[in-house]
């Protein structure tokens, strides 16, 4: 797994322009290059802004919309449109504003869709499973861009300390009896989200420091799941200061004015 990389930024709105711009510049990087890419989306405060700063950026008409498939982390097991799904969330900060291939927008499914949340990770995996290539080498896309938050436990996506998903070689699961509500839930695994070419773990705010401190030590993924997130290619801790005040001097940081 690639060692991380820290960036520390003065405060949340500092925080979320500037991963909106790195955002930006991804994506049309990656485009230019392959003219596809393929973006996983996290739910949260912090993801939600940085949608909303991307739609918000007059740099966003350089991004292919046309030619990015959008996937999602986790997700809340509730009916479709629901205001605590991560989609909503989403739709309503970003993809409702600009032009998207709805065939290449990719939510996990809702409550109202399928009948149980295991039938949904499956149902999941398998449109994960027919968008790979040969070169994917695995039961995912390789992931361009993949963001996740991170909880004052240690989780990312809805991979919570001590829980079963953390044992899972599977790269889709239901969750059931998560310690923050909704209970019930879909996420990626771990092994899926470390196809990703680059893992980016976004977390602002002194409640996050702790879980930011631990992810960066030796701590190991099923006490502190963030602490196994990692890209293939590269790993982004994008924290505030408050986030990062409990690092210890020798993680190399920058840190904007």
């Amino acid at each position: 797994m690639t060692v991380p990389g820290v960036v520390v930024h003065r405060d949340q709105e500092v925080l979320a322009k500037a991963v909106a711009a790195r955002l930006v510049t991804r994506l049309v990087d990656v485009q230019s290059a392959r003219g596809g890419a393929h973006l996983v989306l996290t739910g949260g405060g912090m993801g939600t802004a940085v949608l909303a700063e991307v739609a918000a950026s007059p740099a966003h008409d350089a991004v292919d919309w046309d030619h990015l498939d959008i996937w999602w982390g986790d997700e809340r097991f509730l009916p479709s449109g629901h205001e605590e799904r991560n989609e909503t969330g989403a739709r309503k900060a970003l993809l409702d504003r600009v032009h998207v291939d709805e065939g290449r927008v990719h939510p996990m499914p809702s409550s109202d869709q399928v009948s149980t949340p295991e039938e949904g990770a499956e149902q999941y995996a398998a449109e994960l499973r027919a968008a790979t290539r040969p070169d994917d080498h695995g039961e995912v896309p390789s992931f361009d861009v993949l963001m996740l938050g991170l909880g004052p436990d240690g989780h990312v996506a809805s991979l919570f300390p001590g829980m079963p998903a953390l044992y899972e070689t599977r790269p889709v699961v239901a969750v059931r009896g998560a310690p923050k509500p909704p209970p019930t839930r879909l996420t990626l695994t771990l092994p899926a989200l470390r196809t990703a070419r680059e893992v980016w773990i976004i977390a602002a705010g002194e409640s996050k420091a702790t879980a930011a401190r631990l992810a960066l030590s030796d701590a190991g993924p099923v006490q502190v799941p963030a602490a196994g997130a990692r890209g293939r290619q590269r790993t982004l801790f994008l924290l505030d200061r408050a986030a990062a005040k409990e690092l210890p001097p020798e993680i190399g940081r920058l840190a904007s004015p």
